[in-house]
């Protein structure tokens, strides 16, 4: 299992914005998430959330990507069914990049719902699954961002600007 403070697997496939590595990411913050299936119902939701609060993530230093089994080709129709949305989506056809992050579905073809905080040198700092029938809080991926980045030890229901301990 990929847990904090584990070396988050490399990668090298093709996007909607290009041929994309993990190593571009190398010195930054980023919020790598895997959902099940373009034009599936809860990942609808997904998907305009995160490129709503991307100003956020972009306050706090850190990019964002998404990733699933599916094709650029079907990335794209998506995308432009959703109005558009400002981080790439990687297309994991192989399936290979699911894997390496423990959370492909393999008799199913797909990655389970998934999110993961990669810190500037390239640890996993923060990992979450969930069934793919339920989606995401974005909000609690910004605030454990945020807690990361402050520096100390962060008290439950912690957010950004209140004290740690």
């Amino acid at each position: 299992m990929l847990i904090p403070g584990m070396m988050a697997p490399d990668f090298n496939l093709q996007s909607t914005k290009g041929n994309i590595k993990l190593s571009d990411y190398k010195g930054k913050w980023l919020v790598l998430f895997f959902y099940p299936q373009d034009f599936s119902g809860v990942c609808s939701t997904e998907i305009p959330e995160f490129n709503k609060k991307l100003n956020d993530f972009k306050e706090l230093g850190a990019e964002v990507l998404g990733a699933n089994t599916d094709s650029v080709y079907s990335h794209e129709a998506w995308i432009k069914e959703l109005g558009g949305i400002g981080y790439p989506l990687i297309s994991d056809y192989n399936k290979t990049m699911a894997d390496s992050y423990e959370i492909l579905i393999k008799d199913a073809g797909i990655a389970l719902r998934a999110a993961f905080i990669i810190d500037p040198e390239g640890k996993v700092r923060y990992s979450v699954i969930h069934e793919p029938a339920i989606g995401r809080n974005v909000d609690e991926i910004l605030r454990v961002l945020a807690a990361l980045q402050s520096g100390g030890a962060c008290p439950v229901n912690w957010k950004k600007g209140q004290a740690t301990l």
